[in-house]
Order: C-alpha cells, then structure tokens, then sequence
C-alpha cells in the first residue's frame, strides 16, 4: 500500500516535469473539440429528421393533392363523353385537402385550377441536438399536384 506522502511526492514529481506556461491546454482543447463532437452530432441527428421531415411533407402533399383532385363536380361528370370537361369543385377540393393535411400533421396551401389541384405541404420539426446550439425547429415543404383523367391513362399516354 502506499502511504499518503508517497503519492504526494509522485503527484509533486509529475508536476514539476510538465511546464506550467502549457497547465490546462489539454483540458481547453478537450472542451473545443467535445463541443465540435456534439455539434456533429447534432447534424447528423437532427439532419436526418430533416430529411425525413422532407419526405413526409411529400407524401401528405401529394396525398392531399389527390384527395383534392377526387371532389368532381357532379356535372362535369355527366356532360361528357371523352373526359375533356372533368373539373373540380374549388370547394370540395380546398376542403378535402385540407383534411388530408391536418390528419398528416402538415399546413400548406392548396390550389385549384379547373381539373388540377396543387398542394404545398410544410412539416416542423423539432430538433433533439441542435436546440443546444439555438436551432429549435426544422421546416420542411414539398409541393405536388394531381390532375383528374378521363379511364385509364398509362405513362406511354394511351
């Protein structure tokens, strides 16, 4: 076992060899570098949410752009052969919508221009690392829309 003055002396030796004009240079750059670790952290964290937060904003848009797009008006329906004439109840279509975005979590905003209906959803996230360094919240947006077709339409057109 060693007695206290035994370590004492140890602990005076270690000192008298490290120059006291560099005490406390490790234990500041331990700080700098530990405060850069949590900051990427916090990037790579809270980036992620943001590029998950991104993803849903599209999906809610272009799921509400469709939900929209759905509110046919009655009359367009009936007065028609060849689907050139389909359009959409401004109305209905801002309502739909609407709902679509709120069940999503999402605000935004909904357009409609005779059978297409535009949506911009925008998502806000909260951040778990960054609200250390200030950035409280994550905003994300996505826009799509949707067009009401007459039967069946394939990417080649016909």
């Amino acid at each position: 076992m060693w007695s206290h003055q035994t370590t004492s002396r140890l602990a005076q030796r270690l000192r008298d060899r490290v120059p006291r004009e560099d005490c406390g240079s490790l234990a500041l750059w331990m700080a700098v570098v530990a405060v850069a670790m949590v900051a990427m952290l916090g990037m790579v964290v809270d980036g992620g949410n943001a590029l998950a937060a991104r993803e849903r904003a599209a999906d809610v848009a272009a799921q509400a752009a469709r939900a929209g797009v759905d509110a046919l008006t009655p009359i367009s329906l009936r007065s028609f052969s060849d689907g050139s004439a389909l359009a959409t109840d401004p109305t209905d279509a801002q309502n739909a919508a609407d709902q679509v975005l709120a069940a999503g979590g999402a605000t935004g905003t909904v357009t409609v221009s005779g059978a297409t209906v535009t949506v911009r959803a925008t998502i806000q996230k909260k951040t778990d690392v960054l609200s250390a360094f200030g950035v409280t919240d994550i905003r994300q947006s996505a826009s799509a829309n949707a067009t009401a077709v007459f039967g069946a339409v394939t990417a080649g057109g016909s």
